[in-house]
């Protein structure tokens, strides 16, 4: 008997099939850097365009009329923004930038436990872009912390808005509906009734 269990144990890892050891491709830390990974791609990218596009917008059409793109329904339109997203609470720039600043701290530290591909995506989308309007925040006029954030896509009868916006609305509405759907970080589903969680 103890032949055959030894001949079943994984010469790699010594432990038997269906142990925890053979689900770590599944459920251990390969899944957590890959994870991680996507997260940290998705918010660059978000983050680049944010960036590269508010160079080129102030460089090219600040000062100038808008352009239209759609007739009346999309134009850019340069316009500087010191308080929220879509120039929500004008005058609070030190208090937003102190929450952005604990948005991305709270999202990094969430990256040790992330397993879903869904909730990389999300955090990735709200930490690219929370990281986009930060930059403005420390590095433009009037100064560090105060910074006048870049706002130039303007929807008809919407607030003027910029690339960094569209990922923190897009990865907030993706979160709600993971939370919604009763799916966690490390990839297990909350039972709406019992509150039991099963891998998924």
């Amino acid at each position: 008997m103890r032949e055959l269990q030894a001949a079943r144990r994984t010469p790699l890892t010594g432990a038997s099939p269906g142990s925890p050891a053979d689900h770590q491709d599944e459920s251990g830390a390969p899944v957590r850097r890959r994870r991680a990974g996507l997260l940290a791609v998705v918010a660059l990218t978000t983050l680049a365009l944010d960036v590269v596009s508010k160079l080129l917008v102030v460089a090219q059409r600040e000062g100038h009329v808008p352009i239209r793109i759609l007739g009346r329904i999309l134009q850019i339109e340069v316009s500087r923004n010191s308080g929220a997203a879509f120039s929500f609470a004008q005058g609070a720039t030190l208090a937003f930038t102190a929450v952005a600043v604990a948005v991305v701290v709270v999202i990094i530290r969430s990256a040790r436990k992330l397993r879903s591909a869904p909730w990389a995506l999300s955090l990735g989308l709200l930490l690219g872009g929370a990281l986009g309007n930060l930059v403005d925040r420390l590095m433009r006029s009037p100064g560090v912390g105060r910074g006048a954030v870049v706002d130039w896509i303007h929807v008809i009868n919407f607030p003027i808005f910029n690339a960094a916006d569209s990922g923190i609305v897009v990865g907030g509405i993706l979160a709600v509906l993971l939370a919604g759907r009763g799916l966690e970080l490390d990839g297990s589903r909350r039972s709406p009734e019992h509150g039991r969680r099963g891998q998924r």
